[in-house]
């Protein structure tokens, strides 16, 4: 049996100074503009685009399968939807550094640079929970000792609490960055690879040091003041609905 071949013919490119993909992407569009094939000829993009596209389609099984895991564990943690939400939050908030270190360093998406996302993501849920946590327990040591009679000194004691999450939140930040900082400016075999994991730790730590200390606080004042509205509400419903069995009562007793 006659088995026929077909001849293959390679043409490599080197690219440098921007992302693989788009740059195919762009490429092949050309290619199929500009250039007309023969019939029984063919074209194909291999090479590194073959594994990237594998660990794309890869990673959007990983990152959602993560983000669920940590919700998942922080929601056992706190047995509050609304609690974990606010921890949570330090997600989009340490992205927000990350994607700016990483267009500061020139720096396209990679495999390395999403293994740095998905680290920095479960570093987000501890100084978050951290954060929960300190505020917390200022609350609750201010309704123990019976200082919360107003919004402002609710207020007040959140922001105390706040405050004494600097020094540990601090102590994080500079620990990471002590870490970190000199991957960054390493030039050992496989230095481009760990800088593309670090880098997004690096940015996303310091912005989720800065806005969590700044959202956080009146996020949870408004959430905790919802609460206790919805309490305070509740409590006058039940107020005026024993009133009324009351009045019914002495009705029905009187006559």
């Amino acid at each position: 049996m006659a088995v026929s071949r077909l001849l293959d013919g390679y043409v490599y490119i080197d690219v440098s100074g921007r992302d693989l993909g788009s740059y195919v992407q762009e490429a092949a569009q050309v290619v199929r503009d500009r250039v007309k094939l023969p019939p029984g000829y063919s074209i194909s993009w291999s090479g590194q685009l073959e594994a990237m596209q594998r660990v794309r389609d890869r990673l959007m099984e990983v990152v959602p399968l993560t983000l669920g895991l940590i919700f998942a564990l922080l929601y056992l943690n706190t047995k509050s939807a609304a609690r974990t939400a606010l921890v949570m939050l330090a997600v989009p908030f340490s992205c927000v550094g990350a994607f700016w270190f990483l267009w500061a360093l020139g720096y396209n998406m990679s495999v390395g640079v999403w293994v740095g996302l998905i680290a920095l993501m479960g570093v987000d849920a501890e100084t978050g929970m951290f954060m929960l946590l300190y505020i917390d327990l200022s609350v609750k040591e201010w309704q123990r000792q019976g200082w919360l009679r107003s919004k402002a000194d609710l207020r007040e004691a959140i922001v105390h609490g706040a405050v004494k999450r600097i020094r540990p939140k601090f102590m994080t930040v500079a620990t990471m960055f002590i870490g970190l900082v000199p991957i960054l400016v390493s030039t050992g075999a496989g230095s481009d690879v760990m800088k593309r994991i670090a880098a997004p730790m690096v940015g996303g730590i310091f912005t989720s040091f800065l806005l969590e200390l700044i959202v956080y606080p009146p996020l949870y004042e408004i959430w905790l003041g919802r609460q206790e509205t919805a309490a305070q509400l509740e409590a006058i419903e039940d107020t005026a609905a024993a009133g009324r069995m009351k009045t019914l009562s002495g009705v029905d007793a009187g006559r």
